[in-house]
């Protein structure tokens, strides 16, 4: 009895403390947006929400979800989306299933083998493991291929072409070897994995074929699975090698939702579609075919980490790939669920991940789905307690991620209208893990997004997740970088490239996105496996959910704050001063272009490259480059001043933006949330024209990886210099264009 008074008496202790600290807290901070009483209300609504956070519900549903295989199409899939369905409705959301049907191939043939006096047939399949019951089900699992490869049977000689981006075909010229008409094999990263075909059919590669090295994933690294986190010797990358650079979603609807009523193109007119046959196999069957090479030994950054001198190639002996698959339409199944505003139901704030995996998917994606459930969970418990978010909050669990983002892109498509005039924001998970906040999106909420780190805990350190991410990043710097972030614990937001649910709304559209997630004391060894379980993820990704909620609390925050604050938090300050370090980058990668040419010329003049060879190798000398004009940035130097001026006389302002009248805050808001849209092109990015964003893009040849004012730096990388000057001028008018809407808001302010 003693016992438990005390326990009673510590407990309502630690509630006073922290009901003081909230208070004092609140007496201190101002939530940038919100009228001084509006910010203690949010506060509290913000500690009620946390109150109400339960890991055991995020162990509950992956354990459901992740109970069998979940990839398009198949039965667990439908069934995730009706129980999530059903969780929505019972939290008192307004909630539908979406359904789209699109292109999805799987496998019927699948067959690689080694010719010759040494012949050798790869297994092509993951192994079951008694630690893991969920990798047994082989009945029900998409056997291990690459979505949207082309149907061929080719035999030729091989060839190793690294990670297989550009570079690598450069310095394999440099070396004499030609893949034209051979089969190369490439292994996995330095790239998103539909750049590696690609490439290689452009250099004349009749097929492809991607492995996982153990140097990057496997025993390297560590103990491997079960023993460890690590790809074991036969765990295969599953994936799709769409050309999501030029668009993503269903290869046959471009720019329009797949509804059943869409116009589709032939699959021989889909230009997403890969031209050459691709697989993903295991090192443990990727060692006979590195071990058949001839030719010279790989470059020391080439070689990874099997037990063999890596050699470029040609094999010794052919390589035999047959590929066919069955061209099928799929449903997706997308779940909408809506909080409808009480103010302003015509202003959304979306928050995403999708729910299809590869196989089990218990990391990518339901580790971040988990936590949005738990998040909308929290917000419907609150509406029960009187909660009115202003705005109207959407919550959606994307089908159809993993192949090219098609759940999102398709309804993305299918609602274009509406969300280009109610769509305030759109803020995307996708797996979630233990360590370290990760953020990117629309540079304008860094400021917005700095205040939620400050008041979200770390779960192991107890301190904010921006002070945890401020002394990781203080100690992985080198001391000259030491010296000069010293005390600067602002969080930059990255720029977003592609990969995730977010692009269409981001890049197609123009709406403001996020993307966050927790990670950096994980590892991914089991990405797009079959051990990507439910086992391996409490034992080595996130036990206990201590991650999953602090995900919750950090994106409820935002998706709260986004909802009720008075005014659209948006700092065009911060996007500003991004958007000239993009300028002065560019500038600097042309001065560097034109050293670097100017240099080799003069090198081949002097027979530097002759005279340094080794006359035992075959060494083929760069060809001259052609002289790199000097470009004209006047007008884009123009523009950004009058960007700098005009962002900081509105954030001067800002704080009186509160004292509107409401139907002047209307206005503004309206004016804020939509100024994305000015940086938007109709025809879009050079030979991609669904990519309508002007400062941000995925990579033409590195696919995940973000350009930042793609039409100006990508022609100076591809050397098209005329078409870097036309987008000097494009972006510049699109700057002076935005630079209008920061003027009408000001208008509203005086």
């Amino acid at each position: 009895m003693l016992k438990n008074n005390l326990i009673m008496q510590k407990h309502i202790f630690l509630v006073v403390i922290c009901f003081l600290l909230t208070g004092k807290m609140i007496g201190q901070q101002k939530i940038m947006g919100f009228t001084a009483a509006n910010t203690v209300k949010q506060f509290e609504w913000e500690t009620q929400f946390d109150a109400q956070l339960n890991p055991k519900n995020l162990d509950t549903w992956m354990q459901y979800m992740t109970s069998h295989p979940h990839h398009v199409g198949s039965t667990q899939d439908r069934a995730n989306a009706e129980y999530m369905l059903a969780l929505f409705q019972s939290w008192g959301f307004e909630a539908k299933i979406e359904t789209f049907n699109v292109l999805f191939p799987t496998p019927k043939t699948r067959v690689l083998e080694l010719l010759g006096d040494k012949p050798f047939k790869a297994k092509l399949e993951e192994s079951a493991l008694k630690a893991d019951k969920t990798s047994g089900q082989k009945s029900e699992q998409l056997p291990s291929y690459n979505a949207y490869s082309a149907d061929g049977n080719v035999t030729a000689e091989l060839v190793f072409v690294n990670r297989g981006v550009p570079a690598d075909y450069e310095e394999l010229e440099r070396m004499g070897i030609d893949v034209k008409g051979k089969i190369v094999i490439a292994k996995y990263g330095g790239s998103w994995r539909g750049i590696k075909p690609k490439v290689a059919a452009e250099h004349g590669a009749i097929g492809c074929i991607m492995y996982s090295d153990p140097a990057d994933d496997g025993y390297v690294q560590g103990d491997v699975y079960p023993e460890g986190p690590f790809r074991p010797q036969d765990g295969v990358q599953r994936g799709s090698v769409m050309d999501m650079p030029v668009y993503p979603g269903d290869p046959l609807t471009p720019d329009v939702g797949s509804a059943p009523t869409a116009k589709r193109l032939n699959i021989k007119d889909a230009i997403t579609l890969m031209k050459i046959p691709v697989l993903p196999i295991s090192y443990e069957d990727a060692l006979p075919f590195l071990k058949s090479m001839g030719g010279v030994v790989a470059p020391p950054s080439w070689r990874g980490g099997l037990p063999i001198t890596y050699h470029v190639g040609p094999s010794r002996n052919k390589v035999h790939l047959q590929l066919s698959f069955n061209w099928d339409i799929k449903p997706i199944n997308d779940v909408i669920a809506t909080l409808k505003g009480s103010e302003y139901p015509d202003e959304w704030i979306i928050r995403g991940n999708h729910h299809d995996g590869w196989v089990n998917g218990a990391s990518d994606p339901v580790s971040g789905l988990v936590a949005e459930l738990e998040e909308a969970r929290s917000i419907g418990e609150l509406a029960k307690k009187g909660f009115r978010p202003r705005r109207t909050m959407v919550y959606c669990a994307w089908d159809g991620e993993e192949p090219g983002l098609l759940g999102s892109t398709e309804w993305v498509e299918q609602h274009q209208e509406e969300l280009k005039q109610k769509a305030v924001a759109y803020i995307n998970t996708d797996g979630n893990g233990r360590g370290f906040i990760g953020a990117s999106g629309s540079h304008t909420l860094e400021t917005f997004f700095n205040e939620i780190a400050d008041s979200v805990m770390d779960p192991q350190m107890h301190i904010s997740i921006k002070d945890r991410l401020y002394a990781k990043t203080m100690v992985d710097a080198d001391n000259s970088n030491r010296i000069k972030m010293q005390g600067n614990k602002h969080i930059k937001l990255e720029a977003l490239g592609a990969g995730s649910d977010y692009s269409p709304f981001f890049q197609h559209l123009g709406i403001n996105c996020m993307d966050i997630g927790f990670g950096g004391e994980d590892n991914d060894g089991q990405y797009h496996s079959i051990y990507d379980s439910y086992a391996l993820f409490t034992r080595f990704k996130d036990p206990g959910f201590a991650y999953g909620v602090t995900l919750s609390k950090t994106a409820g925050r935002v998706m709260m704050r986004m909802a009720n604050a008075d005014i659209i938090p948006i700092d065009f300050n911060t996007f500003y001063k991004t958007l000239n370090d993009y300028s002065n980058d560019v500038k600097t990668l042309l001065d560097n272009t034109r050293a670097g040419s100017e240099t080799q010329n003069k090198m081949l003049q002097d027979n530097l490259f002759s005279l340094a060879k080794d006359p035992k190798k075959v060494y083929i000398l760069p060809e001259e480059k052609d002289i790199v004009p000097f470009l004209n940035f006047s007008s884009l130097d123009n523009a950004l001043a009058g960007l700098k001026s005009a962002s900081e006389a509105f954030q001067k302002l800002y704080e009186k933006s509160t004292q509107l009248s409401l139907e002047k805050q209307e206005q503004l808001n309206a004016i804020l949330y939509k100024a994305e849209r000015s940086l938007l092109l109709n025809q879009g990015l050079p030979r991609r024209s669904w990519y309508k964003h002007q400062i941000y893009a995925p990579g033409y040849y590195t696919g995940y990886g973000v350009k930042t004012l793609p039409g100006i730096r990508e022609g100076i990388e591809e050397r098209h210099w005329k078409e870097a000057q036309e987008y000097i001028e494009v972006v510049a008018k699109t700057v002076v264009g935005y630079n209008h809407e920061i003027l009408s808001a000001m208008e509203l302010l005086k």
